[in-house]
């Protein structure tokens, strides 16, 4: 599995943190992670904003399997990337949020509160969301004798979500290019794209804002 992990400017500052404890989860499960976001204040700039943009990008393009994002909050983040298409993103604080949305909803993005609750033993706390987001079957159910009808709704949602919601790239056309342009200005994002991406439509989108 490919997994990015984004920080935007208010929690830039501790993706070091986060960064480490998913390396050190991804290793043992021989998961791949990309740090796509800031990885400190004087790093390229990005908004809660940009993140869901990126995350649009890389899920859609296939270029990843899972995102990793946050804000302060958790909230602004978890808008944002919900507001995409091809983006089914959960709100998670503890580790058994994480376990729980991998079972019943089985999406492909997590957004965590890095300033909210973010204390003593916060590094303790984050790795073990990574250990029960990626570890194990997804989408076995709790209680897993409820199973049938929780992967039907996550079916049944992920569907009405399409039908309300315009074709991605069509979407990304209609948004202000400068909010565009400084999502995918970032040199990290841009290798891990350019490498994995598996839609030329995409790719093409988004070289002529490079």
């Amino acid at each position: 599995m490919k997994i990015a992990l984004m920080n935007e400017f208010s929690q830039a500052a501790k993706n070091p943190i986060v960064l480490q404890e998913l390396n050190t989860v991804a290793t043992e499960l021989n998961h791949q992670v990309y740090n796509v976001g800031m990885d400190g204040d004087n790093d390229h700039r990005l908004t809660y904003i940009h993140l869901g943009i990126m995350a649009g990008l890389l899920l859609n393009s296939k270029a990843v399997d899972f995102v990793i994002a946050g804000c302060g909050t958790g909230q602004g983040a978890l808008m944002s990337l919900n507001a995409h298409p091809g983006v089914t993103c959960g709100y998670c604080i503890d580790p058994s949020d994480a376990y729980l949305f991998a079972q019943i909803n089985n999406g492909n993005a997590l957004s965590l509160p890095f300033a909210k609750g973010f204390g003593w033993g916060a590094e303790l706390n984050v790795r073990y969301i990574f250990e029960k987001a990626f570890t194990g079957v997804k989408g076995q159910g709790y209680p897993p004798e409820r199973k049938a009808s929780q992967v039907e709704n996550a079916g049944i949602l992920n569907d009405v979500k399409l039908a309300m919601s315009k074709d991605f790239l069509t979407g990304l056309k209609a948004l202000d290019p400068e909010l565009v342009k400084q999502a995918v200005g970032g040199p990290r994002f841009q290798e891990c794209f350019f490498a994995n991406c598996q839609d030329e439509q995409m790719a093409e989108f988004v070289k002529s804002f490079i």
